[in-house]
């Protein structure tokens, strides 16, 4: 094995002799990439064509070899000592920054990613070693469609792997030494290919040496690019950043995976001081910056219909349009969308220091900044757009860090109950006017919005919607029991929709109620009465479910058990009490306020019982044929006979949507009560039926 090694040596450094000395070949080697410079004079031949390629192959090779023998000794090698001392990375920075010959930027990436991937002797915390590294990071990663980016990825592959195993080498990468001057960056950055000119032309005899005219126009290339492109800022300041947030925009879909994967490694910093260096740098806002600008692609025409429809939007495999399902602006979307996703996940994974500084960002400059002005426009299209996009996020939002923030955004700190005088002054109040826009749009897009925050696992969501107005109890009236049973209360005469002309109109409530769950045998709850209290809001002659072999609202039964347990295992967390506090008989009594959200939602429940129940009779009057009609029409929404227009088909699809709410509320009242009742007893809806 080891003479197969030998004989390989031997053959890379071009000795003949059994013994080598491996300094002695890895500055040949050198001094034959700086002899390029010197003598060639065509600058148009590929570096990929000329022996560069080669001798930066042997030069690594040498490394790994020297390495492996001094693995005893655990110090640095001769060779290592040479390429440190005599600044070859910083060299090859210059080289691979002036482009010449063509190609040579690619060279020095693969050397620098093989360098520091494979010489296991710590290198980065050199000077002569991060600060060339810097330079390089600088070079890529600005301009999309880069010839060079495979190398960029893999350069920034193998120092994210580095960071993570050391994270102290974070310091160096982001920050280097940051008292040097643009001045003197730019000498020390030249420095080495004078002193390599110099070196090449000592070892010459003076009958080789090349004329002063093609070695002085080989210095001034060499040098025109670092005076010309040394930034003014601290010597690589965020360049690690600024390059992988570049390569995250590469139309190569490998690419930019693999430039996310970078990231994401280099948040989950265990250390703390590195995520500080991390939040002190440019990183928060490079990432925002680049999702704010996704946004600021979409076009202003998209259909909030469309935004709405769309789901399953990943950063690891962002939906391209198709054919079917493909409308302007999608591939924008999806982009935006995508970046989002993105973000989420990183502030998931990041180290907590990261997590909360982005999320931070993230409010700050896409939620208040850009999306809260759209909110509260006065545009129509412009709250229906943001609407309906802040609800797709909120979907999609998973990490706990910017759930808190889109809570604090949407909600407000506050958590004191608001009066009923109180004028709309925080977005939250606004957002719940637009529940009850004039805009029926507005309104369903807004209550969408409410109801993608409602499922999120925040106890601050519910306390500050509804909690924070029931907790004092002032619903229940001091000085009397609370009652047992609900069957006084039942009187369908004095309940204001059922007035004495719409009896009159031949509606006689049935004598038998159809059949419910017995009641609980503790006698705290009678379900039974508030199961029909809400089946029996729709009259018989407006009933259809019967007739197509469809039981009562326990075909809801299954799904309403399923939320039930959904809400039940999301709120165990939060340690609510098991029972309502006593109340205070002393107490005195004060106005019960439900809450600007409940306030609503009542109101628009009580207007579709008067837009339809209050005079549904009297209408019913006037449609012939109507029970054969209603059937109909039941049919055709549930898809099991073609859609025909009909007349009054507005009116008899809203019987029909009247009697299934009425159903799905009998059903949620009757898992919900009472706490030791027969719906303990269902069996597990089917996986995924919820």
């Amino acid at each position: 094995m080891l003479s197969r090694l030998g004989a390989l040596l031997q053959e890379a450094v071009g000795a003949r002799e059994p013994s080598i000395d491996l300094l002695e070949a890895f500055v040949e080697h050198w001094k034959g990439i700086t002899n390029y410079y010197i003598e060639s004079t065509d600058e148009n031949t590929p570096a990929k064509k000329t022996d560069i390629p080669w001798r930066l192959k042997q030069m690594l090779d040498i490394l790994v070899y020297e390495e492996k023998q001094q693995a005893a000794a655990g110090e640095a090698g001769p060779c290592l000592e040479y390429l440190l001392q005599h600044k070859i990375l910083e060299t090859l920075c210059t080289l691979g920054k002036a482009e010449y010959p063509p190609g040579m930027r690619q060279q020095v990436l693969q050397f620098f990613s093989k360098v520091l991937a494979q010489v296991q002797h710590p290198l980065l915390h050199y000077l002569n070693v991060h600060r060339p590294v810097q330079k390089l990071l600088r070079l890529g990663g600005t301009v999309p469609g880069s010839l060079t980016e495979k190398e960029e990825v893999q350069f920034t592959t193998v120092l994210c792997s580095k960071i993570q195993q050391d994270p102290a080498l974070l310091t160096y990468i982001l920050e280097g030494k940051k008292t040097i001057g643009r001045k003197k960056a730019s000498r020390e950055a030249t420095a080495p290919l004078r002193e390599a000119a110099s070196v090449r032309d000592k070892d010459r005899p003076p009958s080789k040496a090349p004329d002063s005219g093609t070695c002085g126009a080989w210095a001034s290339s060499a040098q025109l690019p670092a005076e010309t492109e040394e930034p003014d800022g601290p010597i690589g300041e965020s360049s690690l950043i600024t390059s992988l947030i570049g390569l995250c925009k590469s139309k190569k879909g490998r690419v930019a995976l693999k430039a996310q994967e970078n990231l994401l490694l280099l948040v989950r910093v265990a250390s703390q001081a590195a995520a500080t260096c991390l939040v002190q740098s440019s990183t928060c806002p490079a990432v925002v910056e680049r999702l704010c600008q996704l946004h600021q692609s979409l076009p202003s025409s998209l259909d909030p219909a469309d935004i709405a429809a769309v789901e399953g939007i990943s950063w690891r495999l962002p939906s391209a349009p198709s054919d079917e399902a493909s409308f302007p602006g999608k591939e924008a979307l999806a982009a935006f969308l995508g970046w989002f996703d993105y973000c989420d996940h990183l502030i998931t994974e990041a180290h907590a220091v990261v997590s909360d500084a982005l999320a931070k960002a993230v409010a700050e400059k896409l939620f208040v900044e850009i999306l809260q002005p759209q909110l509260l426009h006065v545009s129509e299209q412009s709250v229906l757009t943001s609407t309906a996009l802040l609800t797709v996020m909120l979907r999609q939002l998973r990490a706990p860090a910017l759930l808190r923030e889109a809570v604090a955004f949407l909600l407000g700190m506050d958590q004191q109950p608001a009066a009923p005088e109180d004028s709309p002054r925080t977005l939250c109040a606004h957002l719940i006017r637009h529940c009850d826009h004039l805009s029926d749009e507005i309104s369903i897009a807004t209550l969408r919005l409410f109801e993608e925050l409602l499922q999120k696992p925040h106890e601050q969501i519910v306390r500050s919607l509804i909690l924070c107005h029931l907790e004092g109890r002032a619903y229940v009236a001091r000085g009397s029991p609370e009652p047992e049973s609900y069957e006084d209360t039942l009187d369908l005469e004095e309940d204001p929709y059922f007035t004495d002309s719409f009896l009159d109109s031949g509606f006689q409530p049935s004598a038998k109620p159809p059949p419910a769950p017995a009641t609980n045998p503790d006698g705290k709850t009678a379900v039974t009465e508030i199961v029909n209290s809400f089946l029996c809001l729709v009259p018989e002659e407006a009933k259809t479910s019967a007739f197509l072999e469809e039981t009562g609202y326990d075909t809801y039964v299954h799904d309403a058990y399923g939320l039930f347990q959904e809400c039940s295992s999301r709120v165990t967390p939060w340690g609510w009490p098991l029972a309502p506090p006593p109340l205070d008989p002393h107490e005195p009594e004060r106005p019960f306020f439900e809450g600007p959200f409940l306030q609503m939602l009542f109101d628009r429940m009580s207007r579709i019982l008067e837009q339809v129940i209050g005079d549904l009779m009297q209408r019913i009057q006037r449609v012939p044929q109507f029970p054969g009609k209603l059937l109909l029409v039941r049919r055709q929404l549930m898809g099991q006979v073609p859609g025909e227009q009909l007349d009054h088909q507005t009116f008899l699809q809203g019987v029909v949507v009247l009697e299934e709410f009425c159903k799905e509320l009998a059903a949620i009242a009757f898992v919900k009560f009472p706490p030791h009742g027969p719906h303990l007893h269902l069996s597990k809806p089917p996986e995924g039926h919820v």
